[in-house]
């Protein structure tokens, strides 16, 4: 199966930009959070400490999506609507680190809380500005 991530999306997802992740409350209303991600293949990781509320949510409902903004220009966002497909400890903090070494070019620093990845597998993008991929007025006349 092709990915839907286009090379020109990738390389923007390969960059240490501003993200949103979106998951579902289990009463069906969306909630968002800032996060760090990294692009691994044609999946994302995402990392949280075991007690953030979005993990729960995302072992109730799978259904999550990734708004990441151009850090150079905000008008220019790629928006990845997927599934997560893995939910794993992350053992010895390894994917916290590979984040925070992607994000701040350290290790993470608090050692203290276990933490949790999973994986998103894309489904469908949706992209904006620079990354615009659809027929949608832009309003930038």
């Amino acid at each position: 199966m092709p990915s839907a991530l286009t090379d020109d999306a990738k390389k923007m997802l390969s960059k240490p930009n501003p993200a949103v992740i979106s998951t579902v409350r289990s009463d069906g209303h969306p909630v968002s959070a800032a996060t760090w991600y990294l692009l691994r293949g044609d999946q994302l990781l995402v990392n949280m400490d075991v007690h953030r509320k979005r993990l729960n949510h995302m072992r109730k409902d799978p259904r999550v999506s990734l708004t990441v903004i151009d850090d150079g220009d905000w008008y220019t966002h790629v928006t990845v609507i997927g599934h997560i497909t893995d939910i794993y400890d992350d053992e010895g903090l390894t994917d916290i680190d590979a984040l925070s070494q992607h994000y701040q070019g350290k290790p993470y620093p608090d050692r203290d809380r276990p933490r949790v990845s999973a994986l998103i597998e894309v489904d469908r993008v949706h992209g904006w500005g620079a990354q615009k991929n659809n027929d949608q007025p832009d309003g930038r006349g």
